[in-house]
């Protein structure tokens, strides 16, 4: 068995527990690409470091909780086979491009497992095998409970709760954007894409469009100031706002995202913002992880430096934490 495939792993609990609900819960229609952290964890807590966000990071989440059950000994033996991966030159020394490479690589699997929960739901509903075409009827039926026709009809109060037209035109567009072969119905591949867009040049776009429509409440194809910060507080549930925070937020606005300096974030800037093509936080976790091993401070980690400080990386069972995996093969 591959590294890769441990994720598949952990699907079977999700696929059994699935079938038997009658609506597959969404995801917040307004979730952008930017607001997915590395962790559920918080990387510092009152000025602590919680190793577990790196675990998380370093491994994914559910990868992690299986390391958690091993023994030390064994953690290290096995994080020296994931260094070996990591190492893509082979010459022994990890350097912040892989290292950050390997962590965009762990997010783009967790990715990739939240389509496949979602695609098994959605298969297992319909009673469909593991190569079959889910259509669009079927999975409106599945995710809001209704069909093309019952929210049409607003008139009648038996489907007035139903009444996801917004929701479910976003969900249209992207579906159109997805099916790459244009035949109404889309493959695992293409529901991957439409889940997240982000991860595909064709689709990317349609996280712009739903961006502004999200923000842009004045309506003429940009984010002000004003525009950016209301979204923001927003997201806070009505709590009191520090002053010194919406101060650093605009700084943050002015200095990073408006990059020609017109008071306003076009698409490009847009796109920039919700979609950064380096991942940020990726580059600040290697970063972050290099500088905890490093001991000789020449920038690179060696085997025996990743292993040396193993509790940084993954866990074991002296942090006694998450639910038990089967041990994988591959290691």
């Amino acid at each position: 068995m591959m590294f890769e495939d441990l994720f598949n792993f952990v699907l079977v609990g999700v696929f059994l527990s699935a079938v038997t609900s009658s609506v597959i819960p969404k995801s917040p229609s307004n979730t952008r690409p930017i607001d997915r952290p590395l962790s559920d964890e918080n990387h510092f807590e009152d000025d602590e470091h919680n190793i577990e966000y790196d675990h998380d990071a370093f491994l994914g989440k559910d990868e992690a909780r299986s390391f958690d059950q091993l023994t030390p000994a064994e953690s290290a033996r096995r994080l020296g086979i994931i260094y070996e991966k990591i190492d893509e030159d082979r010459n022994g020394l990890v350097t912040e491009e892989e290292l950050g490479k390997w962590i965009r690589h762990i997010q783009k699997k967790q990715v990739e497992k939240e389509a496949n929960t979602q695609w098994l739901e959605h298969l297992a509903n319909q009673h469909l095998e593991s190569s079959s075409e889910l259509r669009w009827s079927d999975y409106l039926k599945r995710t809001y409970g209704s069909t093309d026709e019952e929210l049409e009809n607003h008139d009648d109060p038996e489907h007035l709760e139903n009444d996801n037209k917004d929701a479910v035109a976003r969900d249209r567009r992207r579906w159109d954007l997805a099916d790459i072969d244009r035949n109404g119905q889309l493959t695992k591949e293409e529901f991957t894409y439409f889940v997240h867009p982000e991860e595909a040049v064709h689709t990317r776009n349609v996280v712009i469009e739903e961006t502004l429509e999200d923000i842009d409440k004045d309506h003429d194809g940009f984010i002000s100031l004003k525009e950016y910060i209301d979204d923001t507080v927003d997201d806070e549930d009505g709590e009191e706002i520090d002053p010194a925070w919406i101060a650093d937020e605009e700084e943050d606005f002015r200095e990073e995202l408006d990059k020609n300096g017109d008071g306003k974030l076009d698409r490009e800037e847009i796109e920039a913002w919700v979609m950064p093509n380096d991942y940020h936080s990726l580059i600040e976790e290697a970063k972050h992880l290099i500088s905890e091993a490093d001991s000789d401070k020449d920038g690179f980690l060696t085997k025996s430096e990743v292993v040396e400080k193993y509790e940084l990386f993954v866990g074991s069972q002296a942090t006694d934490y998450g639910e038990l995996l089967s041990r994988h093969d591959e290691f």
